[in-house]
Parts: structure tokens; sequence; C-alpha cells
């Protein structure tokens, strides 16, 4: 792994041989921490209709994906091999339908009380939405994208506030 220059600074999971670890975070403290992110999907205009009706054959799209994006967000560890597991005190997942561009927006906001910040989870947490929006709407449109994935704001920690430009 070349030597980070100034201004990259070094990844935090590889140690000084260049492997990669889990990061420590004892010596953080707990502070409470949020996370928002976003990302879109992109349909066929029949098939945004079938969500906002309701009437898709598997039933409430946005229902069944709000519930897989908490869920997400609660297995982020699991799922991510260095993540820490985090003890998640609120998930909340919103969808907004645009029939201008034929396509839904997640938007995933997780928080907790640790040592280190939940990005991640509010990452996986869209990222999750969107595909099971997809997976429920793939008999009708298998050309439905997904994109513009990314976090829009954290807060707290030692690094303090970042919004996205």
């Amino acid at each position: 792994m070349p030597p980070p220059t100034p201004s990259t600074p070094p990844l935090t999971h590889f140690d000084t041989a260049g492997q990669a670890h889990m990061v420590d975070v004892s010596a953080k403290g707990e502070t409470h921490r949020v996370a928002r992110a976003s990302g879109v999907i992109r349909m066929q205009p029949a098939t945004l209709a079938l969500i906002a009706s309701g009437s898709a054959k598997k039933g409430d799209v946005l229902g069944v994906a709000r519930i897989a994006a908490i869920q997400a967000a609660k297995r982020t560890s699991e799922l991510i091999p260095l993540c820490h597991p985090l003890p998640i005190t609120r998930v909340a997942v919103e969808f907004e339908t645009d029939a201008a561009t034929s396509s839904v927006r997640c938007t995933a906001q997780v928080e907790t009380l640790a040592r280190t910040g939940v990005e991640m989870e509010a990452l996986t947490a869209v990222q999750i939405g969107l595909l099971t929006i997809y997976d429920m709407c793939k008999a009708a449109d298998r050309g439905m994208v997904m994109g513009e994935i990314r976090v829009l704001e954290k807060h707290g920690g030692k690094s303090g506030d970042w919004a996205a430009p």
C-alpha cells in the first residue's frame, strides 16, 4: 500500500503493515450520532404507477421496502466485514415518488449513542430499500436503474458535522 500523501489521509481499516483490520474505537467517547443517506431507483412510468396505486402483484411495495431498509440498517455489521455492531436507537426511512422522472427516492436516517458513526447503516438501508423495490417490481420492469446513493449528512463524534455540498 503506498504511503498517504498530505492530501490523502491514511485509510483507517488498514494497519501499518497494510493488513485489513477492524478499527479500535475503545478510546472514543460515546456520543449521539446521526447519518442520513439517499438513493434513487428509476423505472418505466407504468411501474411507478403500479407502486403508487398499491396494485403491484406482490403487494405494498414501499411498505415492504421500508421494513427491509430498517432491517438492513440493523444488520449492517453482518454484511460489511469491518463494520462495528452498533446499538441503533432509531431508523427512519422515507420514500418519495416523482412522476416527472419516473423514480422513487429512498432516504434513510439512522441514529445511535455509540463510539462510531452510522453512515454505513444509513447507506445499507438505502441500498436494501431500493433493491427491495427492484425485487418486488422486476416482473413488470427488469430495466430499473439504481443510483445516486450517497451520504447526505452526518452529525456527532470527534470529526463533528458534515453535509454533502
